[in-house]
C-alpha cells in the first residue's frame, strides 16, 4: 500500500486522517487511508477556509460599522464571536498565524471599549479582568490542533475514537487536552483505556507511549477525584 502524501499544515479533517493511518490504537477499518481520502479530506478543509474568511470579512465589517456609543452588550456579543472565530481558526489548515494576530488585536480593542463604559465599577473591572485572563489562557490552549478539533461543535474525532486518538497525541498536546475533562470523564475514559491497551499487542508501535498517556490519564483522574472529595 501506497503511503498517502499528507500535507506540512493540515486542516482537520485531513488532520484525522493523519492520526488514524495505521495506527494500531484505531479499529482496523478505520487505519486504512488512500489518496483519495486525503484528496478529499483536503478539499473539505479548503472549503471551511474559505467559509471562515468569509465570515471572518463579515465580523471585521461589524466592527467597523459599530456606533461611536455603542451599548456594552453590543460589543460583548461582537467579541463571543470573535472568539469563536479564533477557534475555528485555530483548526484550519495552512499558516493561519496573522489572522489569529487580527482577531486578538480586534478583540483588546473591544475589551478596551467595554472597560472604558465600566470605569468607576470596580466588581465589573474585576470581573473583566479574570474574564480576559481566562480569554487568555484559551486562546494559549487553541494553539494545539487537538484542543481545536475536540472544541468543534462538528468535530471530526468520533466518540469511539477519543480515546485512541488522546492515546496517539504528543505529549504537551495530551497533557493539555486532559484540562477540558472532568475528574469523572477522566475516570470514563480510564476505562475505556484500559480495555483498549487490554487488547493491544504488546509490540505494536504505539503500545508504549499509550501505556504512558494511560499512566498519566490515571493520575489526573485520582488527583481530581481527590480534590472533589475534599471539597
Amino acid at each position: 500500500m501506497t503511503t498517502p502524501l499528507f500535507s506540512r499544515r493540515p486542516g482537520r479533517h485531513e488532520r484525522h486522517l493523519r492520526r488514524r493511518y495505521g495506527n494500531a490504537l484505531f479499529p482496523a477499518s478505520r487505519r486504512g487511508v488512500e489518496e483519495a481520502d486525503v484528496v478529499a479530506a483536503r478539499r473539505r478543509d479548503q472549503e471551511e477556509r474559505e467559509a471562515f474568511m468569509q465570515h471572518f470579512r463579515h465580523l471585521v465589517q461589524r466592527a467597523i460599522d459599530l456606533e461611536p456609543q455603542v451599548q456594552s452588550d453590543v460589543l460583548l456579543r461582537l467579541k463571543e464571536d470573535f472568539d469563536r472565530a479564533y477557534e475555528t481558526c485555530a483548526g484550519l489548515g495552512g499558516d493561519q498565524s496573522k489572522i489569529k494576530e487580527a482577531i486578538e488585536t480586534l478583540v483588546d480593542k473591544i475589551m478596551q471599549a467595554i472597560r472604558k463604559g465600566a470605569q468607576g465599577d470596580p466588581v465589573a473591572l474585576r470581573k473583566l479582568d479574570e474574564e480576559e485572563e481566562a480569554r487568555r489562557l484559551h486562546y494559549r490552549l487553541l494553539e494545539y490542533p487537538l484542543i481545536a478539533d475536540l472544541l468543534h461543535p462538528e468535530s471530526v474525532i468520533a466518540e469511539d475514537e477519543l480515546v485512541p486518538t488522546l492515546l496517539s497525541e504528543a505529549e504537551a498536546a495530551y497533557h493539555a487536552a486532559l484540562d477540558l475533562f472532568t475528574p469523572q470523564q477522566l475516570a470514563l475514559l480510564v476505562g475505556q483505556a484500559r480495555e483498549l491497551l487490554a487488547g493491544l499487542p504488546q509490540d505494536a508501535p504505539e503500545a508504549a507511549t499509550a501505556r504512558r498517556r494511560l499512566t498519566e490519564m490515571e493520575r489526573r483522574a485520582a488527583a481530581g477525584a481527590e480534590r472533589d472529595a475534599v471539597n
